[in-house]
């Protein structure tokens, strides 16, 4: 009967118990935090045998009669004991602190030590739960070498997975397992895109970004790069015009030809620009005179950054990129730095290709880097330039607000004042025209040219268009597109009180008398007069007829007479008698 008793369902049931809560046997015992009655195994005082034998590991390892034994470092006597302890797990949460450097099972007391595998067993099963930060460190050191991983490339899922929710406890890990984890990925020869998001790895994409839109104006880069290196999705530049000489005589003077050819090739000149704005910490990109003028900026910055290249490859040690960047160098490299690694066996020798500029070699299991050591992040050099540019070209183009002016070397000034001459005056005699038509504005040209024409008429041409606009009226010839006769200029002047309407009535006969709709435009007007379906012309759209009779009747009623509504066209209500009275007549 006793052996059908589950031990953790009664101590459940009794820690439930209120009376026995409030009993003075366990009034000075009970805490918040711990149950009143505990199995043996969750005891703080009890330590299961797998720890005992653990501590039993000694650090002083027996070789051979013949030989003398030697003591394990720390690293390799971390490695043993984890690698005895890698499948255990315990049930006795800890909640205490825990701190320490290179923290170890070692540095541990028999109470954390129980915590930490009942936390890790946790993190095992997906809950990562907040804990001492040593706690993460000796978790992460395991994976590194290899314990509680299946192969390499579980062993980075695991330690990134771990990072990535561990860090919303302690942020400051990151520094430590960004680096682990680079290394993890060399060591182990994994798929370098694992690094994707490595900050070393998108610095040197960035390097090759750059030097790769600036070689084409400066070869010497491609040394710099290493031979590996492909230029071929490189634009190379038109070549320059070679110097011209204008004036004549003694006042004849010499004048240096563009940077980059005119017209600009706007691919080249985005990819310069684009290199220039990653690098820079001045953001040209983010400047308002971008927005207003963004071919005359990137024009300008990027001619004024290839005479820079050429500037500093002749003046200066380095060229303009090595000086921002760095040098490339090898140097001796440790696997796994500031963390407890160590390694059964030596590394096969090995080489690992991270990007054209990045390579690790192992000889020997030493471990060198051959990479470009040097300048991170965004150069102030190249800020002064970019800043320099914007400067001096919103003063030449007039454009506002200003920059506050700021110190600039005369070498500097003069080359970017003589890019941005260079670039105005090209625009200014090769550039296209645009030119922007507003559409809307065409018929009041219309009717100020009708009433300028009328204005210098005499009697007799009067006369003779009234004529003309009669036998235009009878040839189908003309009919297609007739002439609007003008509005008389005496009619205005003999009746100076005549109404709106009376006028607009006047001026309707007077249309309708010369023929100033045909059968089918006024057949079209009538069918919208009365609401009913109006029929087509034969070859002509309906947008072109309302547009054809609005032009007609403007001059008589100084409006659109047409308009198109949510059904279709529709006559506006305003004149809808008077273009009765005009068809009727």
């Amino acid at each position: 009967m006793a052996a059908d008793i589950n031990i953790h369902e009664l101590i459940a049931r009794l820690n439930a118990n209120e009376r026995l809560r409030q009993s003075s046997h366990f009034s000075k015992s009970v805490y918040k935090d711990e149950p009143i009655v505990r199995t043996g195994r969750q005891m703080a005082s009890y330590l299961p045998d797998r720890y005992r034998q653990m501590r039993g590991i000694s650090r002083w390892q027996e070789r051979s009669p013949e030989s003398r034994g030697r003591w394990l470092s720390e690293a390799e006597l971390f490695y043993r004991q984890a690698r005895f302890m890698e499948d255990f797990e315990d049930d006795c949460p800890y909640h205490g602190s825990f701190a320490s450097y290179y923290p170890t099972y070692n540095d541990m007391s028999d109470r954390q030590l129980r915590g930490y595998f009942t936390w890790r067993a946790a993190v095992r099963r997906g809950e990562v739960a907040e804990a001492p930060k040593s706690f993460a460190y000796v978790y992460l050191y395991e994976l590194i070498n290899g314990i509680g991983a299946e192969n390499p490339l579980d062993g980075y899922h695991k330690i990134r997975s771990f990072w990535e929710s561990f860090r919303a406890f302690a942020p400051d890990i990151d520094r430590n397992v960004r680096a682990w984890l680079h290394d993890y990925v060399i060591y182990h020869a994994l798929d370098p895109e694992l690094l994707s998001d490595d900050p070393v790895r998108k610095l040197d994409l960035e390097l090759i970004t750059i030097a790769r839109a600036f070689a084409p104006f400066d070869p010497a880069l491609i040394d710099w790069l290493g031979e590996d290196v492909s230029l071929a999705d490189a634009a190379l530049p038109q070549k320059a015009a070679s110097s011209t000489v204008t004036g004549g005589g003694k006042s004849a003077r010499r004048t240096q030809a563009p940077a980059l050819p005119l017209p600009p090739d706007e691919t080249t000149e985005q990819r310069l620009f684009e290199a220039i704005d990653l690098h820079s910490s001045y953001r040209l990109s983010a400047s308002s005179l971008f927005h207003e003028h963004p071919d005359d900026l990137r024009h300008v910055a990027s001619a004024v950054f290839v005479r820079m290249l050429a500037y500093y490859r002749k003046n200066r040690t380095h060229g303009l990129v090595e000086s921002s960047f760095g040098e490339e160098a090898e140097m001796g490299y440790t696997m796994f730095g500031s963390a407890v690694f160590f390694e059964e066996h030596p590394h096969a020798d090995a080489e690992y290709e991270l990007d054209p500029i990045h390579r690790y070699r192992c000889r020997r299991g030493l471990w060198t880097c051959r990479r470009i050591y040097g300048g991170q992040g965004r150069s102030k050099a190249w800020g002064e330039i970019a800043r320099a540019c914007d400067f001096r070209l919103r003063e030449a183009l007039s454009f506002e607000p200003q920059l506050k002016e700021a110190k600039c070397p005369k070498y500097l000034a003069k080359i970017i004042d003589r890019e941005i001459e260079a670039w105005l005056a090209w625009k200014e005699t090769s550039a296209p025209r645009v030119i922007d038509i507003d559409l809307s504005k065409l018929s009041g040209i219309r009717s100020a040219a009708a009433e300028t024409r009328e204005a210098l008429l005499i009697d007799e041409e009067r006369e003779e268009g009234a004529a003309g606009s009669l036998s235009a009226s009878s040839n189908p010839a003309l009919q297609e597109a007739p002439l609007a006769p003008p509005v008389r200029a005496e009619l205005a002047e003999s009746e100076p009180a005549a109404s709106s309407s009376q006028h607009t009535q006047a001026t309707a006969a007077q249309a309708s008398s010369d023929g100033l709709l045909t059968s089918e435009e006024s057949a079209y007007v009538a069918a919208l007069l009365d609401g009913g379906a109006a029929t087509m012309p034969a070859g002509m759209s309906e947008d072109l007829l309302v547009d054809t009779i609005n032009e007609k009747l403007f001059d008589l009623l100084g409006d659109t007479a047409i308009e198109f509504g949510p059904t279709g066209p529709c006559i506006i209500d305003d004149y809808r008698d008077d273009i009765r009275e005009l068809i009727a007549s």
